[in-house]
């Protein structure tokens, strides 16, 4: 009698299990997006919450919580123990910062669970239209030529040191051999706003966020640092198409994705990454993602890790040589 009671009483928690996993989510979820509103990361999650939202059959509302580089929105996910909290991660939450600091509030690894790649987004150099006729630059062989004719005579912004966008210009330079002077600034808009300027020649600004720039004659574009050209503007070569054998192989994308913190229990992550990668297969969110010059990606999971492992042990080589170092 008491091993059918038992019997009985693992049918009933088995079933009282999955029935409570089933009816999570149980209230709102909240997408911590760890940088301001209006950036590529931000578009991201305010394009995917509504996806979400109608999978999930809960509101998912988006939480900006910009501050040092991402680590201020990035920490408070990593410590959420309410199983309604995620965050909105990025290369530089997740890859760059790491390298670059010793003192994050967050492991990057250990605190939080990869659920889904969502896009990558590719960075664009771009530069001062009357500095680039001034000095004959019409495409990137032009720039190379100046560049190496003339050291530190070109001046190259960036969002910050350690930025995608910095890194993206120190791996440029080292694979063409080049010297230009770096100007970080506190972010990337403010730096886009000098090269419009004139006050700085050049740099690598984030696809999304340059190309109402780039179709107004504000910015001359010279490649996409992606492998593959991007839909939202298909003339536009790769920097490995447009600079030659110097160039082969030059890839710098940025990209952003969804993370939970790793105390999530294991059939939520299941779930969050069948519905998010259901969600980014549909027509709809991946035609308005890719017009805003965002490439769609959505790998969860094991893939998701795998690209992160990559990525950190390709970006450590190039701040090793670029010698930065950013203690946060």
């Amino acid at each position: 009698m008491s091993a059918l009671l038992q019997r009985r009483g693992l049918l009933l928690w088995m079933a009282t299990s999955s029935v409570a996993a089933q009816a999570w989510p149980t209230r709102p979820l909240r997408i911590v997006v760890p940088y301001a509103a209006g950036g590529a990361t931000d578009v991201a999650a305010r394009l995917l919450a509504p996806e979400l939202q109608r999978r999930l059959g809960q509101p998912v509302f988006i939480d900006n919580q910009p501050g040092a580089d991402g680590n201020i929105g990035s920490a408070e996910v990593a410590s959420a123990t309410d199983g309604h909290t995620l965050l909105m991660g990025t290369v530089g939450t997740h890859v760059i910062n790491p390298l670059l600091s010793r003192r994050l509030p967050y492991d990057a690894v250990k605190d939080f669970a990869p659920i889904c790649l969502v896009a990558t987004v590719p960075l664009v150099m771009v530069m001062n239209p009357a500095v680039a006729q001034a000095l004959g630059v019409r495409k990137l062989t032009d720039l190379v030529q100046v560049a190496s004719a003339q050291p530190g005579r070109l001046h190259i912004a960036s969002g910050g040191n350690g930025n995608p966008s910095h890194l993206a210009g120190e791996l440029f330079k080292r694979l063409t051999q080049t010297y230009m002077l770096h100007f970080p600034y506190r972010s990337t808009a403010s730096a886009q706003q000098d090269v419009i300027a004139g006050n700085m020649d050049l740099m690598f600004d984030t696809l999304p966020t340059a190309l109402p720039q780039i179709k107004s004659g504000k910015l001359l574009a010279l490649g996409v640092t992606s492998t593959r050209r991007s839909p939202s503007i298909p003339e536009l070569p790769t920097l490995e198409e447009a600079g030659g054998p110097a160039l082969k192989g030059y890839e710098a994308s940025a990209w952003t994705g969804l993370f939970a913190p790793s105390s999530q229990p294991a059939e939520q992550i299941a779930r969050l990454q069948r519905d998010s990668v259901a969600a980014l297969a549909g027509s709809a969110l991946r035609e308005r993602l890719n017009s805003r010059g965002l490439l769609v990606q959505g790998g969860g999971g094991a893939g998701f890790a795998a690209l992160i492992a990559a990525e950190t042990e390709k970006w450590a080589r190039v701040v090793q040589l670029s010698g930065v170092k950013v203690d946060r």
